[in-house]
């Protein structure tokens, strides 16, 4: 079978490298140059993704890589109250442990062989089992696999839905080698990862593996052109953390200092979701995995989502080499049960964080009782 799979994230490599395992070929197409055309961002929490890395041969090489310390978690309250503490012993498992985006993601790259991904390679189209890229080209399937993320242009070959905006508009910022810049801060937000939540808005600070502190401010309950109106300048950096200092008012000097230490990089990032529990009639040559599919409020479910959905749609297809459609089938089937479940309780956790006694209901989560 031809299996074509689009978006080299770690549900589609996770695809890609279990098929791989199994003694069968795929092609990862994807849109960016090359693997180092852009940053990929910050860490990952892997819990039920460990998974997928075992039944792709890796999980030994990713407990190298990931930190176990970045499962250390503070809580705290916008007036400096510290809600919750809890620091990992060096022995403690690793059930949760944190690896930079880029770490993963060049484990999954490296773990295929070389041709596997075609980079440059931006979807157009598809029908009749062959896919259309940007610019002219085009390569036949037996099964397509969307693993385009978020904005997926696959998607609309199996459904109308699309991601609708759900009142929270992060705007990201971060400290460059912490330890050595600004080691005070540094040993305020610890090895992994640092809250502050109430009255409407978060501050989440988490350590890199780089050394770098990446810092996202949620504003909750606000529209999807609130970046319009919110008086960020985000076309001037020291004037944007001035007025993100502004918009933070009574909030402790220590958590305002953590974003005037900031450098130059400011992002807005507007959070959407697709339904909880979105299902589609089986098509034989076309499915879906990762956030193409079932894309959840950023709660920590889905990359472990993709990375299992990479897999077991993988051990299908080996499962039913002479039956592609019953492959999708089964697949299909076990993800939207286990995918809908995942949404629905990561939308109850944005639920918690968008009330304004988050701190204190997120206290009751990590403390039931």
């Amino acid at each position: 079978m031809t299996i074509a799979i689009v978006g080299a994230g770690p549900g589609g490599l996770a695809l890609a490298r279990v098929l791989h395992v199994n003694g069968i070929d795929a092609t990862v197409y994807e849109r960016e140059p090359s693997r180092e055309a852009r940053g990929q961002g910050g860490m990952l929490d892997i819990h039920s993704g460990q998974r997928a890395l075992r039944e792709a041969g890796l999980i030994d090489r990713f407990h190298t890589l990931a930190r176990g310390e970045g499962q250390d978690m503070r809580l705290l309250e916008p007036d400096g109250t510290l809600l919750f503490q809890e620091d990992t012993p060096d022995d403690a498992p690793s059930e949760r442990p944190e690896i930079d985006r880029a770490d993963l993601r060049d484990l999954l790259l490296d773990s295929l062989p070389e041709g596997t991904v075609r980079w440059g390679h931006a979807y157009e189209s598809a029908g009749d089992g062959l896919l259309r890229f940007v610019g002219g080209g085009s390569a036949p399937y037996d099964l397509l696999v969307g693993a385009d993320g978020a904005r997926s242009r696959v998607r609309a070959l199996l459904t109308d839905a699309r991601p609708a905006h759900i009142g929270q508009n992060v705007v990201e910022i971060g400290i460059p080698d912490i330890d050595r810049t600004h080691p005070d801060l540094a040993a305020m937000v610890g090895r992994g990862n640092y809250w502050v939540l109430g009255n409407g808005i978060s501050l989440a600070a988490q350590r890199n593996g780089d050394g770098r502190v990446r810092i996202g401010i949620s504003f909750y309950n606000t529209a999807e052109d609130w970046f319009a109106t919110s008086g960020i300048p985000f076309d001037d950096p020291a004037a944007a953390r001035a007025r993100l200092i502004d918009l933070l008012p009574g909030w402790d000097a220590r958590f305002t200092a953590l974003i005037a230490a900031c450098d130059d990089t400011v992002v807005p990032r507007s959070i959407t979701t697709l339904p909880a529990g979105l299902t589609w009639p089986s098509a034989p040559d076309v499915t879906l995995l990762g956030d193409a599919a079932h894309l959840m409020p950023p709660v920590g479910e889905g990359a472990n989502m993709a990375l299992v959905d990479g897999a077991l749609l993988g051990l299908a297809l080996a499962a039913h080499r002479d039956d592609v459609p019953a492959a999708v089938k089964e697949y299909e089937r076990e993800m939207f049960e286990r995918t809908g479940a995942a949404a629905r309780m990561s939308a109850k956790m944005q639920d918690l964080l968008m009330s304004p006694d988050a701190g204190r209901r997120m206290l009751e989560f990590f403390q039931p009782g």
